[in-house]
C-alpha cells in the first residue's frame, strides 16, 4: 500500500503527473548533452583520462546507451508487476547511485561503469514515463502533454551544454566532475515528485484493484466517485481489459500475433518509429556538436562550445512548436513535415561543407539550426509516446519497454559510429542521414495510423482492417473517428451483468 498520496484532483493532478513524467525526460536530456562539452578536447577531462582517442570517446559516450538498453529490458520483465510509479522511483534511485560513481571517477573503467549504471536508471525511466503519462492523460490533450516530454528533454540538453561551457574555463577537475554530479539534482526531484502520485487507473484495473482505480479516475476527472462519468470511464477500461485477458496469462509469442490484435504490426511500428528518430541524425548532433564544429568547420574550441549551446537553444525553440499543434494536426502530418525539413537541411549542409571554404562552412551552421527546428516539430516528441498510444493495456508497458530498448540500441549505433565516421568520411555523413530522412516520408504516410483525439480504448479499432498497410495508405491514416469505440462497442452491452455488478460492488 502507498503510505502517502497527494490530494490533488482534476487539472492539478494531471499537471503533477505531467511534471513528474517531464522530470524524467529533463534528466534524460541532460544526460544526452552533458558529454558533448567534455569529450574531444584538450581540456581537464582529456588530461585526467589520458586523452581518449575517437574509439574510446565513442565507448565513453555510447556505453551509457547500452545501460539504457539494459534498463529498458529490465522494465519489460518487472514493469507490469511493479507498476508505473514504483518503477520511476526505482529508476531515479539507480541514477543517483550512477551519478555518485561518475562524479568520483579516477579511471576510464570507473567512468564507464558510472555511465552504464546511470543508463540503466534512465532506461527504466524512459520506458515508464510515457506510459505513466499516457494512461493518466485526457484524450483531448494527450498529445500536448506528451509533447512536453520532448520539450523538457531539450531543456535538459541546453542546461548541460551551457553548464559545460561555463565550467570549461576552469582548470581543475570540477570542470567535468560538477556537470556529471549535477544529474543527481534532477534524479532527486524525480523521486520526490513521484512518491505522492497515484498509480494509473488502467494498471489498477488490470490488477483488479477496482476501489483504487475508481478513486484515481475520479481524482483525474475532478468528479465524485459515484459520478456517472467516472463509472463509464471505469467500465470502458474494464471492458477492454476483460477482452484482452480472455486468452489467459501473457505469453511472449503474443507480441508476434497476426490475428485481429495485429500485435506484430504494432511491434514493427514501435521499432520503426524509434529507428526513424535516431537515424534522422539528431543525436549525431546532440552528442558531438562541438566536435563537429571544431573539426569539420575549423572553429576554435571556445566558439565550438558556444555554437553547440546555440544549436541546442534552437532545438529547444523547435521542441516547443508542436505544443500548439500536436492535437490539431496530429502525429502523422508533423512526422512527415519534420522529415522533409530534416532532409533538405542536411542536403544543404553537405553541399556547403563540400565546397571546402570557411565561409561556406559557417553558412552550413544556419542549416544545422534549421535542422533542429524541424526535428523538434515531429521526430523529437512523437516516437516517445506513440508506442504507448498504439498498444493496448495488456501490452503497453512491455511494448514501451521494447520501444525504449530499441531506441537506445539505435542511439548506441549512431553515437558509437559518429566519431569514426567523421574521421573517415567527414561531411559525407550528412548525405547518409539526408537519404534516410527522405525514406521516412513514405514510411510514415503508408504505415502510421493517426491517433489524434482518440481514447486509448479506441485504439484497437485502428488495427481492425487487414492488408499490408492496415488501411492507412488508402485513408491517409484516418481509420477511426474519436469516440467511435464508445458509440460502436456499447461498453455496457459488452460487459456481462456479473462483471458490471462486481465493479460497482468493489469500487
Amino acid at each position: 500500500m502507498q503510505l502517502w498520496k497527494h490530494k490533488f484532483t482534476g487539472k492539478t493532478l494531471v499537471f503533477a503527473i505531467t511534471a513528474a513524467a517531464c522530470q524524467a525526460f529533463l534528466l534524460l536530456g541532460y544526460d544526452q548533452g552533458v558529454m558533448g562539452g567534455l569529450v574531444g578536447a584538450n581540456n581537464k577531462f582529456g588530461i585526467d583520462f589520458n586523452h581518449p582517442d575517437a574509439n574510446m570517446q565513442g565507448n565513453i559516450t555510447a556505453l551509457y546507451d547500452i545501460g539504457c538498453v539494459v534498463g529498458s529490458i529490465l522494465t519489460y520483465f518487472v514493469g507490469e508487476p511493479l507498476g508505473r510509479r514504483r518503477l520511476l522511483i526505482m529508476g531515479g534511485f539507480i541514477m543517483i547511485v550512477g551519478t555518485a560513481i561518475l562524479s568520483s571517477s579516477f579511471t576510464i573503467g570507473q567512468l564507464i561503469t558510472g555511465r552504464i549504471i546511470t543508463g540503466i536508471g534512465n532506461g527504466i525511466n524512459s520506458s515508464t514515463a510515457p506510459v505513466f503519462l499516457s494512461e493518466c492523460s485526457p484524450a483531448s490533450h494527450r498529445g500536448l502533454l506528451n509533447t512536453f516530454q520532448g520539450t523538457v528533454t531539450i531543456l535538459g540538453v541546453v542546461i548541460a551544454y551551457w553548464l559545460d561551457y561555463g565550467l570549461s574555463f576552469s582548470s581543475s577537475s570540477i570542470q567535468w566532475r560538477f556537470p556529471l554530479a549535477f544529474q543527481a539534482f534532477f534524479a532527486v526531484f524525480l523521486v520526490v515528485q513521484v512518491i505522492g502520485l497515484p498509480e494509473t487507473p488502467r494498471w489498477l484495473v488490470q490488477h483488479e484493484r477496482y476501489e483504487e482505480a475508481r478513486s484515481t479516475v475520479a481524482a483525474l476527472l475532478g468528479k465524485n466517485e459515484d459520478d456517472d462519468e467516472v463509472t463509464r470511464a471505469l467500465l470502458d477500461i474494464r471492458s477492454v481489459v476483460v477482452e484482452e485477458h480472455k486468452g489467459g496469462p501473457f505469453k511472449f509469442r503474443e507480441l508476434f500475433a497476426i490475428d485481429k490484435t495485429q500485435n506484430l504490426r504494432r511491434l514493427l511500428l514501435t521499432i520503426s518509429i524509434q529507428a526513424g528518430q535516431q537515424f534522422s541524425g539528431s543525436n549525431f548532433l546532440n552528442y558531438y556538436a562541438p566536435v563537429i564544429y571544431q573539426n569539420e568547420m575549423k572553429t576554435s574550441r571556445n566558439l565550438a562550445l558556444i555554437l553547440g549551446g546555440c544549436t541546442e537553444v534552437t532545438f529547444l525553440v523547435g521542441s516547443a512548436l508542436p505544443l500548439f499543434v500536436m492535437d490539431r494536426f496530429g502525429r502523422r502530418n508533423l512526422l512527415m513535415i519534420s522529415s522533409v525539413g530534416l532532409c533538405l537541411s542536411f542536403v544543404m549542409v553537405a553541399i556547403l561543407l563540400s565546397i571546402g571554404s570557411r565561409g561556406a562552412a559557417y553558412g552550413s551552421t544556419a542549416f544545422i539550426f534549421l535542422f533542429q527546428l524541424f526535428y523538434g516539430v515531429g521526430w523529437l516528441p512523437v516516437p516517445w509516446f506513440y508506442p504507448s498510444e498504439i498498444n493496448t493495456t495488456r501490452y503497453r508497458a512491455r511494448m514501451q519497454a521494447i520501444s525504449s530498448a530499441w531506441n537506445w540500441m539505435f542511439v548506441f549505433v549512431v553515437v558509437k559510429i559518429t566519431p569514426i565516421a567523421l574521421q573517415n568520411i567527414g561531411w559525407r555523413i550528412f548525405v547518409v542521414f539526408a537519404v534516410l530522412n527522405f525514406v521516412f516520408i513514405p514510411m510514415v504516410y503508408c504505415f502510421y495510423p493517426e491517433t489524434k483525439g482518440l481514447e486509448l480504448e479506441d485504439i484497437p479499432l485502428l488495427f481492425a482492417k487487414g492488408g499490408i498497410t492496415g488501411g492507412v495508405f488508402t485513408s491517409r491514416g484516418k481509420t477511426v473517428m474519436p469516440h467511435q469505440h464508445a458509440e460502436e462497442a456499447h461498453i455496457e452491452d459488452k460487459l456481462d451483468k456479473g462483471v458490471a455488478e462486481e465493479i460497482e460492488h468493489k469500487a
